[in-house]
């Protein structure tokens, strides 16, 4: 079992939900006015306070095994000597034989243990803030940045013993048991068994970030700043591109697999992230972006949704393409919540599911498309010259196509375009074509374009290759948009995602022969090159 697992059963903490507060704590003069505390306590440390109460003799025991920590370093300061010195807090005591106090002492004597300890039990009963219980509703913020509520007679649903006992250096409140530690979401996920495969890849990206605009500088010794007091903030670079799961001040849903549905749904995810030999790491690329595929729709903040029974848009919805990263219905039949567990969080909701509840098609395997009057993806031209146009029509993607005229009355020409971001799996590969009639509404030219296509890919050893279209002559349709289908069902063996090395192109070839000029045209307005997916490898 987890060391931390062991802290949260052994020391007796539950698990519930932190309300929203409505007020935030006082000032100092406020704790003053209406107190229980006894005559004279305010001269004595919070310390000393403690350790002259008979019912609180375990606590004290644990803050003096217990060290701060700072950037991660135990230091020889404990808690029970920050309790007896200069700076205020307010502190929750809770009453001996209400937690396992000889587990907690045990834990502390491993660095590892007491960091555990101090994180889960003894920052959870220790504010910065001066903060006295009254009638009226409020919330403090407590070391290990979890909100507790506080109103009437108890903090976060613990009834108090005695409240608003005043030291020199803060206020005591004396609780009846400890107050619940509530793990926030990356927590739960960091932390069960059960979430283990997506904590390890998450946890990776943990890191610590010096603040130096925080930091308090002494000045520059040799052109190099120094500080006497440096700020380093804990972060991790993973959650700030999927969602700030770990951000106590947010509230977010995640939706989550157990080991079982997780692993079968990244086997399954992972085909579509097959790189070719010839790309470096390639391993290490496809396990990225296995994980990433199946993380970045699953993370909701609760800030951005309209009305969450009838859709949630994730983290990486964008509403110039909102036909993605958006899910309807999420709690009715087939819904991607209609079969979860929802664990409470402090910072929101984990949905906890036996099945990865997404399909690619709405996730990462989305429609690709090279815009014609995209010239930057423009690999090869030849016997044509090209002109981006812009017009206004719901029809043209992006409001703009590419118009392509020919030298010469007989010159046949091509145009290869780059395609970005294709996985390793099967798309019909089309190619969007408009009429005539978008330049000329009056007398439009009715006669279609010929044209052949190429598809250039990679294999699996990373081999150039190059599939005829079926050797077809395709035809426009002056008339319409037209979306020609270049090749159905076509599977790129290799991956080519996230890759600056384009190894996928699309090439058209203008295919009119002279005696055919009265029946064709060989000007073409292209909209887009577009990659449809096919069905997902999980239905195959």
């Amino acid at each position: 079992m987890k060391i931390k697992n062991i802290v949260y059963q052994l020391a007796g903490l539950a698990f519930a939900t932190c309300p929203l507060a409505i007020v935030g704590c006082t000032d100092w003069d406020d704790h003053y006015e209406g107190t229980d505390d006894a005559a004279g306590a305010g001269n004595v440390t919070l310390w000393q306070q403690m350790k002259a109460d008979s019912r609180l003799t375990d606590f004290c025991e644990v803050l003096e095994n217990t060290k701060v920590f700072r950037q991660h370093k135990k230091t020889p300061v404990s808690y029970a000597e920050l309790l007896d010195g200069g700076q205020a807090f307010t502190v929750v005591a809770p009453v001996n034989g209400t937690f396992d106090k000889d587990e907690l002492i045990r834990l502390t004597q491993t660095n590892s243990g007491d960091s555990v300890v101090e994180k889960s039990f003894v920052m959870n009963h220790v504010s910065r803030s001066l903060c006295s219980v009254t009638a009226a509703q409020s919330k403090m913020l407590l070391l290990n940045s979890k909100h507790v509520e506080m109103e009437g007679n108890g903090i976060s649903g613990v009834d108090l013993l005695d409240k608003n006992v005043h030291a020199k250096n803060g206020i005591l409140h004396v609780s009846e048991q400890p107050l619940p530690f509530v793990r926030n979401i990356y927590e739960n996920v960091c932390d069960l068994d059960e979430f283990s495969d997506i904590g390890d890849f998450l946890r990776v990206y943990d890191e610590d970030y010096f603040d130096a605009d925080a930091s308090v500088s002494s000045g520059i010794v040799e052109g190099v700043p120094v500080y006497v007091d440096s700020v380093i903030i804990e972060r991790n670079k993973m959650l700030s591109v999927i969602g700030l799961i770990n951000d106590e001040d947010s509230t977010y849903w995640m939706v989550a697999p157990t080991r079982d549905g997780w692993n079968k749904a990244w086997e399954m995810a992972k085909q579509y992230y097959r790189y070719d030999s010839k790309v470096l790491k390639s391993d290490s690329i496809q396990h990225y972006w296995t994980n990433r595929a199946l993380l970045d729709d699953a993370i909701f903040t609760m800030t951005t949704q309209e009305s969450v029974t009838d859709s949630l848009k994730s983290v990486q919805y964008n509403k110039l393409e909102p036909k993605y990263h958006v899910f309807y219905k999420p709690f009715e039949q087939g819904g991607i919540l209609s079969n979860a567990t929802e664990v409470e969080c402090s910072n929101g909701i984990l949905y906890k599911t036996a099945e990865w509840p997404f399909t690619p098609e709405t996730t990462f395997f989305t429609e690709l498309r090279s815009e014609g009057e995209d010239q930057a993806l423009i690999t090869v031209s030849k016997d044509c010259n090209y002109t981006t146009r812009r017009v206004s029509a719901d029809s043209i993607s992006e409001g703009a196509y590419l118009d392509i005229v020919a030298l010469k009355a007989t010159s046949n020409w091509t145009m290869t375009y780059r395609v970005n971001n294709t996985l390793s799996a099967k798309y019909d590969v089309c190619a969007v074509i408009l009429p005539k009639s978008v330049a000329d509404k009056v007398n439009p030219d009715l006669r279609p374009c010929k044209f052949k296509a190429t598809i250039n890919y990679v294999d699996e050893l990373g081999n150039k290759k190059t599939f005829n279209c079926g050797n077809t002559q395709f035809k426009t349709d002056p008339l319409k948009v037209d979306t020609v289908v270049l090749a159905e069902n076509f599977e790129f063996p290799a991956c080519n995602f996230d890759q600056q090395d384009i190894k996928i192109s699309v090439q058209l070839t203008c295919s009119i022969l002279p005696r055919e000029n009265s029946e064709y045209n060989r000007e073409m307005y292209l909209d887009c090159i577009y990659l449809r997916p096919r069905t997902s490898k999980s239905e195959e």
